[in-house]
C-alpha cells in the first residue's frame, strides 16, 4: 500500500541517531508525552521518545453504494466523513435505448449525498470505458467539480474505436478528454485517505482497479463467486491477461474486501456489491484455487463465443471514451451517435 513518508524531524531512525550523538556532549531529559528541541552545535534537533511514537494506521474510508437497476451497476462514494474530500467511482448516466434520451436519476442520488454531507468532490474514477452503461462523469463534474481519471491505456481503446465509429478528425486519442491518466501503481489521496491505481487488463486493455484503504474497487475483473469473471472478447481484451490480473488481486490478504461494478445474480439471490479475496479464492466458479491459466482461457473463450453484444455498447463506448461528454453539436443543434452496420459482433478471441 502507498505510504506517506513523515517529515524528517519525525523520523524515528533519525531521532535515535541524534540522541546517540547528543549524549556524548550533553545531558538531556524528555518526558513520555512530548517532543523537545535541544541544540547540538547550535543546530536545533528534535528529540522524541521512540516508545511514545506509535505508527499511524492509514485512515479507512467511509463507503456508500448506489445501484442502477437498469444496468445492474454499482457506483461508489468514498470519503472520510462530513465536509471531507470524496471520490466517486463508476457513476451511471441513465440512457433509454429506444429514444436515445439520457437521465440523471442515479447520478443525482450521488449529488444529493455529496451536498447533504458538504463533501468536496476531488476525484471521479472510472475503472474502464464501460460497454454496458453510460458514464455520468461529465455530468457530475459540471455539477460539483473534481477530476475525471482513468488508466492511461484508455489511449489504446480510443485508437480502436475512433476509426470504428468514424469519429471526427480532431477527436484525440491521447486520453486528453480525461483530467488524469493513471499508470500502474500510481499513488494518490482522497483527502487523508491513501489510494493506489492498479492496472488489471483483460476485460479491456485499459481496466483499472483502485486500492483504497483496505479495500479494492475491482471494476469488471471479477463478479460474485457464483457468477464468475468478466468477458474478454472486446477489442484489446485478453483471457490470458484477465487471468493474470485476477491472480494479482487474489494475492492480497484473504480478508481484503473487493467492491464490484456489477452483479448478475442467479435466480433467488439478491444483488450483492461486495465479496472478499478469501471467498473468491475458494468459490469463484471460473477462477477458484486450482484453476490453471490454460483451463481458464479455454473456458473464457468458449463462453465468450456464446455471448451477445451488450445492449448499450454503441452509445456507451462512444460516450465513455469521451469521459462521458457528448459528441460535438451538429449545425442543427443536435448531438449524434453513430451506428456501424454489420461491423460489431463475435470475433476470434485473442490467443
Amino acid at each position: 500500500m502507498c505510504e506517506i513518508q513523515p517529515p524528517e524531524r519525525q523520523n524515528t531512525k533519525d531521532c535515535n541517531t541524534a540522541v546517540n550523538y547528543a549524549i556524548h556532549y550533553m545531558f538531556f531529559i524528555y518526558d513520555q508525552e512530548s517532543t523537545h528541541e535541544i541544540f547540538l552545535d547550535g543546530i536545533p534537533m528534535a528529540i522524541s521518545n521512540p516508545q511514545a511514537q506509535q505508527p499511524q494506521q492509514p485512515q479507512q474510508p467511509q463507503i456508500e453504494t448506489f445501484f442502477d437497476a437498469e444496468t445492474e451497476t454499482f457506483s461508489y462514494l468514498v470519503h472520510s466523513g462530513p465536509e471531507s474530500e470524496c471520490a466517486v467511482i463508476d457513476p451511471v448516466l441513465g440512457y433509454e435505448a429506444n429514444s436515445a434520451r439520457t437521465n440523471t436519476t442515479v447520478a443525482d442520488e450521488l449529488v444529493t449525498s455529496i451536498q447533504r454531507q458538504n463533501l468536496n468532490l476531488q476525484w471521479i474514477l472510472e475503472t474502464h470505458a464501460h460497454a454496458d452503461h453510460v458514464s455520468a462523469a461529465a455530468y457530475l463534474q459540471a455539477k460539483l467539480g473534481g477530476k475525471i481519471a482513468i488508466g492511461r491505456a484508455i489511449q489504446q481503446v480510443q485508437q480502436v474505436f475512433k476509426p470504428l465509429f468514424n469519429l471526427e478528425a480532431d477527436f484525440s486519442t491521447d486520453g486528453s478528454q480525461f483530467d488524469h491518466l493513471f499508470a500502474d501503481g500510481d499513488c494518490f489521496q482522497i483527502g487523508p485517505i491513501q489510494a493506489r491505481a492498479l492496472h488489471v487488463p483483460g476485460h479491456t486493455a485499459a481496466d483499472m482497479a483502485y486500492q483504497i484503504g483496505n479495500g479494492i474497487f475491482a471494476g469488471d475483473t471479477l463478479f460474485m463467486p457464483d457468477v464468475g469473471t468478466a468477458r474478454c472478447d472486446f477489442p484489446g481484451g485478453s483471457a490470458h491477461a484477465l487471468y493474470r490480473s485476477i491472480q494479482r488481486l487474489l494475492a492480497f490478504p484473504p480478508e481484503t474486501e473487493l467492491y464490484l461494478c456489477h452483479d448478475y445474480p442467479p435466480a433467488g439471490r439478491p444483488h450483492q456489491h461486495k465479496t472478499t479475496v478469501a471467498e473468491q479464492r475458494a468459490h469463484n466458479i471460473h477462477v477458484h484455487e486450482g484453476i490453471s491459466e490454460q483451463d481458464f482461457v479455454a473456458m473464457r473463450h468458449a463462453r465468450d463465443e456464446q455471448l451477445a453484444m451488450p445492449r448499450l455498447i454503441l452509445p456507451a463506448v462512444q460516450l465513455n471514451i469521451r469521459a462521458g461528454h457528448f459528441p460535438p453539436i451538429a449545425d442543427n443543434g443536435i448531438a449524434y451517435l453513430k451506428i456501424p452496420l454489420n461491423t460489431l459482433g463475435h470475433r476470434k478471441p485473442t490467443p
